[in-house]
């Protein structure tokens, strides 16, 4: 059907020969369209027409391969352009040159092997209806020395960059002339490759340590003065813009506004703006901040707990200041801010990139009337702070993104349906296990012994930093609702429960039970982070957490009870705080520890706990790396060690499964049907889910319900 221009079918997938290619005046709305939702009004960009004004914008999820986007690259943005945005941005950092190595899997631009590699992208891209643009740049010092070709870092000065810790050289002009030459390649292969554009990074790298007075120390042609700072990035445009002619569209992600002692402002960010559009330019994404360490990088792209779109009416200002159309997308996280930035005129095109990324359909769901269904984005950043975690970008409840190759976007029903599914558990893993079985057309019924649905996530969501996870569950449970799942909360279900409900598969979602095991002496005396985020209990005075195992729970409870007036103290064996809790989420935490005096003591394990003749408690602690023992006489102890499966009813329903509760892996990973029958006298399958077996976290749990459900 078609709705708005946008071609979709009842998967809400684009076609790329019924997409509407109606070209609005140029820099503005299509006239005569009433009522048309704004995200979904065509846009002209210069010579390129696109189908509506949602822009996934440019960022690297480190999905190449040998630093080529091949097919899980492909796929991923393929996706997005079926799903219907407008116009999806590749190359979030593809680098020019070999010494600006790739420090998340960016895309090698300056090998010509990835000119077909392009072009297979942008083709299947174009073919679904949308266009697509490549971010090109020289990362400067945002990188390492000791990776690649082990080439010396250049800078326009020798500053170390804190987030990647390499020393530059100081460029010298040939350093410069060679890489404009290799701007110009890399555009020349991107224009080979099928792209419809390319936009110059120009924040936090080589152009943009150029630009700043407060990187840049030059006093050469380079330097001295606003207008010799912004002498290598005019040649860069300029170069380009005649390497590929006019019929390309050229973009640069700027920041506007530095927000540093000593760097660059807003009058001289949009007198920079306006000579680089008389070189070619555009146009213009709208970034403000710097990103050279963890505590700025965070600020320019908020995770959750602050505030929606905080740079947004920044961004109007600027808009209001340029020739040129402008894009941003820090923190619009939902399709109604998305259109307050468009009917605003705060922006021309606007940035869904989370967002898409935790649903790559959003702009076809818009297009449907069904913005009720799009699955969140929660702002967690675990996207982001994922890639350096384990290597690659991963939506903490959105399983299917990045491995499209693998599992569905879109659920599609199962040739056997009707099965009767019984799910134990209503947090986040039993849900999702609800929701993908009712999708394939099977019968489900849950069962949640609280009178909420949530597990986990509704505890995480206690601290004030997280409550935005909440989103995860409330998404689920309304698609449990459309779908007709039968979800009995209050309801504990012990083995006869479930087999009285006559189950063709059970799967086991209840989760895990804090692990106090840490301790050999005092187990009785502790709190575990569970008692204080419920609100079970309220220490107050001195409080020592002790963090021995690195995730948000720890430092959540900590900020909650420092913000509350208690004294704390964050006890970790680790050498770090939150050794699990990525640089997108950690400034926030570091940030209350500091305003509340949180003590903090590193490489410290906790020993026992006994009660203090005074009143209070001992905490006897100790290190792994010297024999040496000391202790503190706190209020409380909080201790942060996991969970441990809640597993009773899972093994006691295990001797009347037909598979004993076994997986095959294999059957697993291939995305095959579980066929194991290892008991002839089984009644059901049965298998379990999440935390019911093993302490881990909120993608795993998706993960394991997606594979295991979307095949069934």
């Amino acid at each position: 059907m078609v709705l708005n221009g946008l071609r979709v079918d009842t998967g809400g997938m684009t076609s790329s020969t019924e997409v509407s290619r109606e070209v609005a005046p140029t820099g503005g709305r299509a006239q005569g369209r009433a009522r048309i939702d704004p995200l979904l009004e065509p846009y002209q960009l210069g010579h390129l027409q696109l189908r509506n004004r949602v822009v996934s914008t440019s960022h690297e999820p480190a999905y190449t391969e040998d630093g080529m986007p091949k097919e899980r690259y492909r796929r991923y943005h393929v996706e997005k352009a079926r799903g219907g945005v407008g116009l999806t941005m590749i190359g979030g950092s593809a680098v020019v040159s070999p010494d600006s190595p790739p420090a998340f899997g960016n895309i090698l631009t300056y090998r010509d092997e990835v000119v077909p590699w392009l072009r297979a992208l942008t083709d299947e891209v174009h073919d679904a209806g949308a266009a697509v643009m490549i971010q090109l740049t020289h990362l400067g010092r945002r990188s390492s020395n000791f990776s690649g070709d082990w080439l010396p870092l250049v800078y326009p000065s020798n500053l170390r960059e804190p987030a990647h810790r390499s020393f530059p050289k100081v460029a010298e002009a040939w350093d410069l002339d060679r890489i404009i030459e290799d701007y110009v390649a890399a555009a020349r292969r991107g224009l080979a490759g099928g792209l419809d554009g390319s936009e110059c990074g120009a924040y936090g790298h080589l152009s943009a340590g150029g630009r700043s007075p407060a990187t840049n120390f030059r006093d050469d042609e380079y330097g001295g003065s606003a207008a010799k700072r912004r002498t290598f990035g005019l040649r860069v445009v300029r170069a380009v813009r005649e390497a590929v002619g006019d019929e390309f569209v050229l973009g640069m992600r700027m920041s506007m506004d530095e927000c540093l002692v000593g760097g660059m402002g807003t009058e001289e960010a949009v007198a920079a703006v306006e000579e680089f559009t008389d070189a070619g330019i555009d146009l213009l994404s709208v970034i403000r901040g710097t990103i050279d360490s963890d505590a700025t990088l965070a600020r320019v792209i908020p995770s959750m707990g602050g505030r929606t779109a905080p740079h947004l009416e920044f961004a109007g200002q600027i808009r209001e200041r340029v020739r040129i159309p402008v894009m941003h997308a820090a923190m619009i996280s939902d399709v109604s801010t998305a259109r307050h930035a468009l009917t605003s005129g705060m922006v021309d095109l606007v940035g869904l990139t989370r967002p898409q990324i935790a649903d790559p359909h959003l702009v076809a769901k818009v297009a449907r009337g069904e913005t009720d269904r799009i699955r969140p984005c929660v702002g967690a950043n675990y996207c982001l702070d994922s890639i350096y975690e384990s290597g690659d970008a991963k939506c903490i409840h959105n399983p299917a993104t990045g491995r499209e190759l693998s599992l569905p976007q879109v659920i599609q029903p199962a040739a056997r349906r009707g099965r009767r599914a019984v799910v134990v558990g209503a947090g986040v893993a039993g849900l999702e296990a609800a929701r993908v079985l009712a999708e394939r057309g099977h019968e489900v019924t849950v069962l949640e012994a609280n009178d909420q649905p949530g597990g986990q996530v509704l505890l995480a969501s206690a601290a004030p930093r997280r409550r935005d996870l909440i989103g995860i569950i409330d998404w689920r449970v309304a698609e449990a609702k459309v779908l007709g799942v039968d979800l009995r909360l209050g309801t504990y279900a012990d083995p006869d429960d479930v087999r009285a409900l006559d189950p063709d598969v059970v799967i086991i979602a209840t989760g895990g039970l804090p692990n106090t095991g840490v301790l050999g002496v005092g187990r009785e005396l502790v709190l575990d982070t569970w008692d204080v985020l419920a609100g079970d209990r309220h220490p107050k005075g001195s409080v020592l957490v002790h963090d021995d195992n690195g995730n948000e729970a720890a430092l959540g409870v900590v900020e909650l009870l420092a913000g509350r007036g208690c004294a704390v103290e964050l006890v970790t064996p680790e050498r770090t705080v939150g050794v699990g809790v990525g640089g997108m989420n950690s400034p926030g935490y570091l940030a209350a520890f500091g305003d509340h005096d949180v003590r903090i003591t590193l490489a410290t394990r906790l020993r026992s706990v006994v009660r203090a003749a005074g009143g209070g408690l001992v905490a006897e602690l100790g290190s792994d790396y010297t024999a040496r023992t000391w202790s503190r006489t706190v209020d409380a102890v909080v201790v942060e060690h996991g969970t441990v499966a809640n597993d009773e009813l899972y093994f006691s329903l295990v001797p009347g499964s037909v598979n004993l509760g076994e997986v095959s892996q294999p059957a697993l990973l291939e995305g095959r049907p579980q066929e194991v029958r290892t008991n002839p006298t089984g009644t059901y399958q049965l298998f379990r889910i999440g935390d019911a077996v093993c302490s881990r976290n909120i993608h795993a749990a998706t993960y394991d319900a997606l594979r295991l459900c979307a095949v069934m």
